[in-house]
């Protein structure tokens, strides 16, 4: 089926604020919990990028947002316009710093602690010593983060490792000072058995300082993916010209292209990107506008003919009368449409939070209720607090700061070797609920560039003398299409000089070759020289139209000696990749710029049943977001600057790696091999992922809670404790590690 799209209302107030302070998904939706309270508010929070998207009544200010934000514990602002925006210079120099220097100080801890050979006199206290700043300043931002949300009456992850850590720390400087841990030649024995002990002599160094360097390792591993949320708007407007040629009496003047103001004349040469939004005045050309339109096939343009800035000039000398600059572009309002959609897509609750968020209170009751019965079965208060600190102890995460980062690095180190590279956790979730995979035509399913598909002679005419001199003639023009014959016909042999080269304006070319005046170009051409067309030409320009491709003919000596026909021809792999889409219960559909024809022709070629055509970028983000509204999760695939808000808005956003660097920056997944049937290979890749990560996240919590009683009843030796950890551990990563033998599926192999 074919349809078309059609934008959906919005709301007339809306409003984006940069959100400061967050640190997990929880935050977010703490947030956007707050401001959908407030009377004729709307709100959106995107912990990946750090903004909410608001939209809000007459009655509401801007204002009153912000406050509402800060009452809720961060903080809030109106962000800088996206041109305008710098960088930072090293945005990742902080986190990096922390993490290396507790790696640094922590692992001396660790390996003291592990190996009772090693344990010299004193060595507790130079544990303390390495130890300390790891938990007191490397794990500040969980400290800070456990502190707002205890003021909000909130539990996170940040809340159990802040927890976790201090407990062992505050346990350790207890035992060392005012226990028997701080005495001379102590030692951590290998006791395997189940014992009931005070915890006088016990210290937990290696477990703080442990526990915090993998957490900080996780949370740099996210803040380094999530540093490109606004990579896509700032190649989008690196996409527009620099300079611009104006024409000020009669003379040409190149000035910056933010001085341009609407009603100045300016000139394109051929090659260079057009300025702005605009109207022909002089001259013709052919104008590559695939990144806005989709249309695979350069638009011919003349005087009183738009033309869109940023798009290529491959034909002739423009001169463009300016209608519309800055903010008000066709290339802006594209910018903007990525920042809504980016903006727009729904929070992603992580599993570590969502399971913390239970978790973290039933730990801090049990832990009360351990220090209560202690007390009261009149054990005496260091046995009591012993099993309670325990409880907090053994509750801290140290798989599960393993869980999400180990299985995330080898499952992007094993996408980048097949060629798709996975943006972060976020991710990941996202192809488990996909059922519907929305795919470009130009440059996804089909190459992206022209080529000769057909020769037809006319009775009489010698296939090879044709393509021989239609090829000979269009050598010697720029044209897109041209190109593609003279490439064709360069396959089949030697091309001869010509002489004579003349372009005929939107027509097509002439020269003479061999002694013979040749005219190649459109039907309508060749008819104006008086050239006479046989039927079976006029045929096979119908059925090349009829079946989407572009015909042009090519004639001498009073007639049409044949027809040559150029598409866009479809990806060798693509037909066999829907097959394997639809294997993975994906419905496709293909979504395009292009005239209905040539998307009917592609579709039916490959095997896709719903097509939706001649649709322009701002529609392809409400045919997203209308499949949406369906109940479907939406996954697309594509290349161009005209698919980045569209893949921003989907569920799931796969951009070629042969396509732009908007599109890539706006998607969720890189293809870098730039082919369809990699498509495949990431959603099974980033399920088995997913899957893995459920896997580790299930042990990291399931050994807490089997180990927790224990804790309770006073049980806890030390040693168990510190060696089932590390089995925790080793095993979260060993089933991490399982990725490494992912194997791409040959289309043969089905899923």
């Amino acid at each position: 089926m074919t349809t078309t799209s059609r934008p959906l209302p919005e709301a007339p107030n809306r409003i984006e604020l940069a959100i400061g302070g967050m640190t997990c998904a929880a935050c977010a939706a703490r947030i956007e919990k707050k401001l959908n309270r407030m009377d004729g508010v709307s709100a959106t929070v995107n912990y990946a990028t750090e903004k909410a998207t608001v939209r809000y009544a007459d009655g509401v200010t801007p204002d009153d947002l912000i406050g509402t934000v800060q009452k809720t514990g961060y903080t809030a602002a109106l962000p800088s316009p996206p041109a305008t925006a710098e960088e930072p210079v090293d945005a990742l120099r902080g986190p990096r710093t922390r993490l290396w220097v507790s790696v640094a100080l922590s692992v001396p801890v660790v390996v003291l602690a592990m190996v009772p050979a090693w344990q010299f006199d004193y060595w507790q206290w130079l544990s303390l010593t390495l130890a300390a700043p790891v938990v007191v300043w490397g794990g500040l931002p969980f400290h800070r983060a456990a502190w707002t949300n205890l003021r909000h009456g909130a539990a996170t992850m940040d809340t159990l490792v802040s927890l976790g850590t201090l407990a062992a720390f505050g346990w350790s400087l207890w035992a060392l000072f005012l226990g028997d841990a701080g005495m001379p030649r102590m030692t951590h024995p290998f006791r395997f058995d189940i014992t009931r002990t005070e915890g006088a002599g016990n210290i937990y160094l290696e477990a703080a300082a442990g526990v915090t360097v993998f957490i900080l390792a996780g949370r740099y591993f996210e803040a380094r993916s999530k540093r490109t949320a606004g990579a896509a708007l700032r190649a989008l407007l690196e996409l527009g010209a620099k300079e611009v040629a104006v024409l000020r009496d009669g003379v040409e003047t190149l000035i910056p292209v933010d001085q341009l103001a609407v009603g100045d004349r300016f000139v394109v040469r051929p090659g260079e990107k057009i300025a702005t939004d605009g109207v022909v005045d002089e001259g013709t050309s052919a104008v590559d506008a695939s990144m806005l339109t989709g249309e695979s096939v350069p638009v011919e343009v003349g005087p009183g003919d738009g033309v869109v800035g940023a798009t290529i000039n491959a034909g002739g000398r423009l001169v463009v009368t300016a209608t519309r600059v800055g903010g008000d572009t066709q290339l802006a309002r594209m910018a903007d449409l990525v920042e809504q959609a980016q903006s727009g897509k729904a929070a992603v609750q992580r599993l570590a939070d969502r399971i913390s968020g239970v978790f973290v209170p039933i730990v801090i009751t049990l832990a009360v209720g351990t220090l209560g019965w202690w007390l009261g079965t009149g054990a005496g208060p260091t046995a009591a607090f012993t099993a309670a600190v325990a409880v907090l102890i053994i509750a801290c995460p140290c798989a599960l700061g393993l869980a999400t980062p180990t299985a995330l690095l080898v499952g992007t180190g094993r996408g980048a070797q097949l060629g798709v590279l996975i943006k972060g956790p976020e991710v990941l979730e996202s192809t488990r609920r996909v059922d519907t995979v929305v795919l470009d035509k130009t440059g996804t399913v089909t190459t992206g560039r022209m080529t000769l598909v057909d020769v037809v002679p006319a009775a009489g005419a010698d296939r090879a003398e044709l393509l021989r001199l239609a090829g000979a003639v269009e050598a010697a023009s720029e044209h897109p299409i041209a190109r593609a014959v003279a490439a064709g016909a360069a396959e089949a042999g030697a091309l001869p000089p010509v002489a004579g080269f003349a372009n005929v304006e939107g027509l097509g070319v002439t020269a003479t070759v061999d002694g013979r005046s040749v005219l190649v170009g459109r039907l309508r051409l060749l008819r104006e020289r008086g050239l006479d067309v046989p039927p079976e030409v006029q045929q096979a320009v119908a059925d090349a139209e009829a079946g989407g491709r572009t015909a042009i003919v090519a004639g001498w000596d009073g007639r049409a000696r044949g027809m040559l026909a150029v598409a866009d021809v479809v990806r060798p792999t693509s037909r066999a990749a829907v097959a394997r889409l639809r294997a993975l219960g994906l419905t496709p559909v293909l979504l395009t710029g292009d005239n209905v024809t040539v998307a009917r022709a592609v579709a039916a070629e490959v095997g896709v049943n719903e097509v939706i055509a001649e649709v322009l970028p701002a529609g392809k983000v409400d045919v997203v977001r209308r499949l949406q509204s369906e109940g479907r999760s939406v996954a697309m695939v594509g290349d161009g600057v005209n698919d980045a808000p569209a893949l921003a808005q989907a569920d799931l956003g796969l951009a070629m790696g042969t396509g732009t660097d908007v599109a890539i920056e706006a998607s969720d997944l890189t293809l870098v091999r730039g082919d369809l049937d990699a498509a495949v290979d990431a959603i099974r890749l980033s399920r088995r992922t997913l899957g893995i990560i459920r896997g580790n996240l299930f042990w990291a919590f399931g050994y807490n809670v089997a180990a927790l009683p224990l804790a309770a009843a006073g049980l806890l030796n030390p040693m168990i404790a510190g060696a089932t950890m590390a089995l925790s551990s080793v095993f979260v990563v060993a089933n991490s590690l399982r990725l490494r033998r992912f194997r791409p599926a040959a289309p043969a192999d089905g899923v």
